[in-house]
């Protein structure tokens, strides 16, 4: 259940800041950010915030590689789909939603990753030891 509100929080971060529809951050701050400069300035602090918060998690568990290779895994898996005929690409807008959920994944994973690898290993990452 960790990963999964992991999962979702980053999936409503990135949605929240862009998607496909008209309720997102950037096209709010386009059409109304200049009459609301302190709104549009507090909400994009707050999401800054959200992305510091999982891309620095992200990077110190997994790396800039394993992000890379989480991203292609993802990619190899929607490639798959696609052989298949389960997905197909020809909408626009969906497949802004599925990279938005595949970019969420890299960041889910990213932010759960110390948490599954101290189950399987039983040690447990450490940024700052005390001697």
């Amino acid at each position: 259940m960790g990963f999964i509100l992991r999962w979702l929080c980053a999936f409503l971060l990135l949605a929240a800041t862009f998607n496909p529809t008209e309720y997102n951050y950037i096209n709010w701050v386009v059409d109304y950010g200049r009459a609301n400069l302190s709104i549009a300035v507090l909400a994009g602090l707050i999401l800054g915030i959200g992305y510091i918060i999982y891309l620095r998690a992200t990077l110190r568990s997994i790396g800039a590689v394993g992000m890379l290779l989480v991203l292609a895994v993802v990619g190899a898996g929607l490639w798959v789909l696609y052989d298949l005929g389960v997905l197909r690409l020809d909408n626009a807008s969906f497949n802004l939603w599925l990279g938005l959920v595949a970019l969420s994944f890299v960041l889910g994973i990213g932010l759960s990753w110390s948490h599954v690898r101290r189950s399987l290993s039983g040690q447990a990452d450490m940024d700052d030891v005390d001697v």
